[in-house]
């Protein structure tokens, strides 16, 4: 059985930022196979020209796909899933499929959606990611453009136009494993830590919080997150059913000083640990996990050298969740094991090192 292929939701408000995401992504793909899903509403489709005009490889015109009408909640069968079935049946399958979709459409109905028997042993999703302009949610606004949002939410005459925005706000945050805080720039650093500490406690356990600057985020931070949020349903619930709208641009509403992509990734640092062969590949691994909590980590990935073992192990850490396999044979490769560490900047590199090479 191959294996599932992995999709990401992103959501998040009109202005907050997800087209830039999105955009930053397939411009550092880093040779990935990316498929697009846009949820489009009526015939904003600001989006689409400009995904399609980003000319890379991994991004062809082929690898975008519109779905029509706004709602996905109630266009599963007719809309949604045969958009599905078409990507998964081609000759080239995407190796990852980002669903892009309107923060007025929230996401609980459309990671219900990938239990639909057609696509459930074929795609898996591998996790949420709501996008949040941090300065609106800071000062209570929750979208750059209120007045934009509403005319968005007008459009659509399925929708409940009621609900405060705070409520739909609430929707995305506990349907989240990943809440990226955009726009961190235009706060002070006590607001943006104010900020991030309050979206930890309102989400789920474990969900990470991130700060980004024009939605460059590193692309083994944004995917590879491996969830299966389609498994825990029961952990997201909505506040509210609502119904819902159309699709977002991300417009030019970041302040004019800013510049595109001038910022790249100076909120994220890397970097390699080395270090001898381990003795025993389970109490390393929960030692791994304890050093990722102490330290935050976002991602740990690389191999260990195992004492009288001639397969490397793999490690992969999402987050305290570490994985590890046997893979291949060390072959004529230097015996040693190597892992690469990724985290908001600010990282304490040396008690990071110690720690791993205790």
């Amino acid at each position: 059985m191959p294996a599932k292929i992995p999709a990401t939701v992103v959501t998040g408000f009109l202005g907050a930022g997800k087209t830039t995401l999105i955009r930053h992504m397939l411009e550092n793909a880093q040779g990935k196979r990316i498929a697009l899903i846009i949820n489009e509403f009526g015939d904003l489709g600001v989006d689409g020209d400009i995904l399609k005009g980003c000319g890379d490889e991994t991004c062809t015109e082929d690898d975008i796909m519109e779905l029509s009408n706004g709602c996905i909640c109630c266009t599963v069968a007719e809309d949604f899933v045969p958009t599905m079935q078409k990507l998964l049946e081609r000759e080239n399958a995407p190796d990852h499929i980002v669903i892009e979709t309107s923060g007025l459409a929230l996401p609980q109905p459309l990671v219900r959606a990938f239990n639909w028997p057609e696509i459930s042993t074929r795609v898996t999703v591998d996790g949420v990611v709501t996008v949040v302009d941090g300065k609106a949610v800071s000062e209570g606004r929750f979208a750059h453009n209120v007045a934009a949002v509403d005319a968005q939410r007008a459009m659509d005459e399925n929708l409940d136009h009621e609900t405060p925005l705070s409520e739909l706000f609430e929707d995305q945050v506990a349907c989240a494993d990943m809440i990226v805080v955009n726009k961190s720039d235009l706060l002070g650093a006590d607001e943006v830590e104010t900020l991030i500490g309050k979206l930890r406690s309102d989400s789920r356990g474990g969900v990470q919080v991130v700060k980004a600057t024009m939605g460059a985020l590193p692309v083994d931070v944004l995917l590879g997150q491996g969830i299966g949020s389609e498994n825990d349903l029961e952990a997201r619930h909505e506040v509210h059913h609502h119904h819902h709208d159309h699709h977002d641009d991300d417009g030019d509403h970041h302040d004019d000083h800013h510049h595109h992509h001038d910022h790249d990734h100076d909120e994220f640092e890397s970097f390699v640990v080395t270090r001898a062969e381990i003795t025993d590949p389970a109490a390393f691994a929960l030692r791994v996990a304890d050093i990722i909590r102490d330290h935050d980590i976002l991602r740990l990935k690389g191999f260990a050298a195992v004492t009288g073992k001639p397969m490397r192990l793999t490690i992969q850490a999402v987050g305290p969740r570490v994985d590890s396999y046997f893979d291949q044979p060390f072959g004529t490769g230097t015996r040693e094991t190597r892992l690469v560490v990724i985290g908001q900047a600010g990282l304490d590199r040396a008690a990071i090192e110690a720690a791993l090479a205790a």
